[in-house]
């Protein structure tokens, strides 16, 4: 049909990583400490913060803790948050979300070279 829309799919990456935060009084902090961050975006609902952003998103618990005037670590985190897309890395002191696997390798032991 001419004129109608053609649907199909794309091989390439968004380079895009996000998580859904619970929209708490922690969760509410959290978005706005990582809303003042170059390149990330935030979708507010009545009951979640989408937390968008490209190529890398890093939650770093000491701001966090410092904007909040309470700790903040992986547990709360976890707590906060449910659905995320990217590649996630908990570390002692951070969270990290890759949008590309690659990013991540170091910490994840993902393998850049082809074997075979």
């Amino acid at each position: 049909m001419s004129g109608s829309l053609q649907f199909g799919s794309q091989a390439g990456s968004s380079n895009m990583c996000g998580v859904t935060l619970m929209n708490t009084p922690i969760g509410r902090v959290v978005a706005d400490v990582m809303a003042t961050k170059e390149g990330v975006a935030l979708v507010e609902y009545p009951s979640m913060i989408r937390v968008d952003g490209r190529k890398l998103l890093e939650f770093d618990y000491a701001e966090l803790s410092d904007a909040l005037g309470e700790p903040f670590d992986g547990s709360i985190f976890e707590e906060i948050s449910s659905t995320h897309y990217g590649r996630m890395v908990h570390l002692d002191d951070r969270t990290l979300l890759f949008a590309n696997p690659e990013d991540a390798a170091e910490y994840i032991g993902f393998d850049l070279l082809a074997h075979g």
